[in-house]
């Protein structure tokens, strides 16, 4: 199977009539919850309303008919809102563009090069911490809407819409209040009633409230009173582009792309595990790429899959790609036919639904046991990149998160990395669970045995420096059977090792080096440095090679 064939293309030799029926009716049904969705994150995003429709309309279809994966449902999703808010803020609409097209380059180059199996080595912690930060980010962000608060100048970071909503209090709404609670208990409640679950709480969220607000004249800011609603299809937009932008706009393209790659992969998996099938990752993260740059050029904003939605379509019947693709037709419909009543629906009712997201994706459990469960420096990488989140922006808290968990595993894997001599074994050790040990061997005199046990790379290359020589030591013996890779700064002090073995008339020999030091050692000329002679396939051949070179340094003196 080429990993680099859309699942469309697969699942297309197959197909029949009835699971056609089944994928237009998940369709159908996804179109219907991504509606209020699309609207709700558009605005969190700073964006006009129909933005996020256009997201879901492009980029939807795209990812559907390149991706990887057999129900991915893609569109605009919380995990960009405030990065998405802080671009358009600064560097306006055509800022947004180019970093979008610039981030969906990047996912197809990452696909293109087979990162799909890398993203994998994100920490957890990092991905835990960031997205809990983004869900109260997007909580804040919707107190004044829910509040019916009225802010002269809109702030965009945080910690000051949260010191602003404080500071404007007085202009509290309870009308605004009252229609955001109902909308807020129909989100929280309608879920409860299984006979109901066809309909969508968001919907239903959405009309009642609208009809609140009309029936009974309520003084509640709607999308129309903020907002210029269009409901013409939009034509493609080319920015213009400087290289002071690219370059302004780069760390914010890689964040969309990490972000876009690491959501749709883990949509993926998530869907895997319903439908019993297995994405192509590689493909997936093209699609990503191909569906955020078509999305971008016609006024969308970055995109993903949506692992709710996703999960909706799995739920409904949707089993191909087609689904997803039903999905955003039936979404351009409904922008051409019904965009315009969406001026009615009122702010608090959007303010609701995005609290609703924010706790669905929060992971707030998770985030509170891996506090309780993960060892101390876990916790310090998780509660940074959270706090850094909320209070200045996501770029900042993966790179920070990124830097810092990296620190910290080299650390660890410094403490692994041990080099002890046969002397420093002092534990008994049963030979049947490693007949090899040292303690089972019997070591001649006037030879040292020296094991070194894990990796040998920059951050442990002090190490070597407990390999030392002694008065009247003969032979130096270092054992590298678990040793499975070595970096140049571990091998320089190995050479610094040699050396001294040299200096002192004691003669170096290594015992079962595997084959990246091997490779390392032959390249650099190091073998012919110590001698082949000198390198056994095992701790026995290196011990007995040991005792002929001392027996013959002996005769040569009793000569």
């Amino acid at each position: 199977m080429n990993q680099f064939t859309p699942k469309l293309f697969d699942v297309m030799k197959s197909y029949s009539m009835e699971q056609f029926i089944k994928d237009v009716v998940a369709g159908i049904i996804v179109a219907i919850i991504a509606l209020p969705l699309s609207i709700a994150l558009a605005l969190a995003s700073g964006v006009g309303p129909e933005q996020g429709i256009y997201t879901a309309v492009f980029a939807g279809f795209v990812i559907s008919f390149l991706g990887g994966s057999r129900v991915q449902i893609a569109g605009p999703t919380a995990a960009f809102a405030t990065i998405v808010a802080g671009i358009v803020a600064k560097n306006g609409m055509d800022g947004l563009v180019i970093a979008t097209v610039m981030a969906g380059i990047i996912l197809v180059v990452m696909g293109f090069l087979k990162f799909g199996n890398l993203i994998r080595f994100i920490p957890y912690t990092i991905t835990t911490g960031f997205t809990f930060g983004i869900a109260i980010t997007i909580f804040i962000g919707q107190i004044k809407d829910f509040l019916g608060l009225t802010f002269q100048n809109s702030p965009i970071e945080t910690m000051e819409k949260l010191l602003a909503c404080f500071e404007n209090i007085n202009t509290f709404n309870f009308q605004a209040l009252i229609v955001g609670t109902v909308s807020l208990a129909i989100l929280i409640i309608w879920p409860k009633f299984k006979k109901l679950d066809k309909i969508p709480p968001s919907l239903v969220a959405v009309i009642v409230s609208i009809l609140m607000v009309k029936g009974l004249s309520m003084n509640v800011k709607t999308i129309g009173d903020l907002y210029t609603i269009s409901s013409k299809l939009p034509t493609p937009h080319t920015p213009t582009v400087n290289l002071a932008m690219v370059r302004n706009l780069l760390p914010d393209a890689f964040t969309i792309a990490i972000l876009a790659g690491i959501e749709s992969l883990l949509s993926c998996v998530v869907s895997d595990g319903m439908i019993g099938s297995r994405h192509k990752p590689n493909m997936e993260l093209v699609a990503q790429g191909a569906g955020n740059i078509v999305s971008a050029l016609f006024g969308g904003i970055p995109a993903t899959g949506a692992i709710a939605r996703t999960a909706a379509n799995v739920k409904n019947g949707g089993r191909t790609p087609v689904a997803g693709m039903v999905h955003s037709t039936v979404l351009l419909i409904i922008l051409v036919v019904l965009m315009p009543y969406a001026a009615w629906i009122p702010m608090p009712a959007i303010a609701a639904i995005l609290f609703m997201v924010a706790y669905n994706m929060s992971g707030w459990r998770e985030f509170v046991s891996l506090c309780k469960t993960s060892p101390k420096s876990d916790i310090v990488v998780l509660v940074i990149t959270f706090a850094l989140t909320v209070a200045f922006d996501l770029v900042v808290a993966i790179e920070v998160g990124m830097v810092l968990a990296a620190l910290l595993f080299l650390n660890r894997m410094s403490d692994v990395t041990e080099v002890k001599s046969y002397t420093d074994f002092d534990e008994e050790v049963d030979p049947a669970l490693d007949p090899e040990h040292i303690k089972h061997k019997v070591v001649p005199k006037n030879v040292l045995v020296y094991e070194i046990i894990g990796p040998m790379f920059f951050a442990a290359a002090d190490k070597f420096m407990d390999i030392h020589t002694e008065k009247n030591i003969d032979v130096v013996i270092i054992r590298m059977r678990a040793v499975p890779a070595m970096d140049i700064s571990a091998f320089r002090s190995l050479e610094k090792v040699a050396a001294s073995c040299k200096k002192r008339g004691a003669t170096l020999v290594l015992s079962h080096v595997q084959e990246q030091p091997r490779s390392m050692m032959e390249k650099a000329g190091f073998v012919d440095v110590v001698g082949k002679e000198n390198f056994c396939p095992n701790i026995d051949a290196a011990l007995a090679h040991a005792k002929e070179i001392y027996e013959s340094k002996k005769t040569k003196i009793g000569k």
